[in-house]
């Protein structure tokens, strides 16, 4: 199968810039770059709420690009920052995207995320194999 880089409409340019692909196809599965809950303007709200939901509704534009869905998602990593004043706020909404099988899910508390204002950052792997 080889290995092809997946950008979302509107997405190619800004990636360039930094030189990442936001999704990438290898063998049988889809990595994805951690995603943080920027606006579509590239602010970052300081709602909580919103950028959690943003940074899943990125997670879910790459996955439909590549023609997936949450369903194909195997494995969740998230980086949060200060995590006992969001985890279970960020569990609920988090509970709104996975589906039986859940993915495995490992959550780290960093000193920090690349992106200021950012309170989260989400990886994840998705497998392009169809569920038996």
């Amino acid at each position: 199968m080889g290995i092809k880089a997946v950008f979302p409409p509107g997405s190619q340019a800004s990636a360039e810039q930094i030189k990442v692909s936001p999704g990438i196809i290898s063998g049988n599965h889809l990595f994805l770059t951690g995603m943080t809950g920027s606006n579509a303007d590239a602010s970052m709200s300081p709602d909580p709420i919103v950028q959690i939901h943003n940074a899943f509704a990125k997670i879910e534009s790459i996955l439909n690009e590549a023609n997936l869905s949450f369903d194909n998602v195997v494995e969740m990593t998230t980086y949060h920052l200060d995590i006992k004043d969001h985890f279970d706020l960020f569990n609920e909404i988090r509970s709104e995207y996975v589906v039986d099988p859940f993915p495995a899910w490992t959550a780290v508390e960093v000193a920090g995320l690349r992106r200021e204002g950012a309170i989260v950052e989400i990886r994840v792997i998705a497998s392009i194999e169809t569920a038996a």
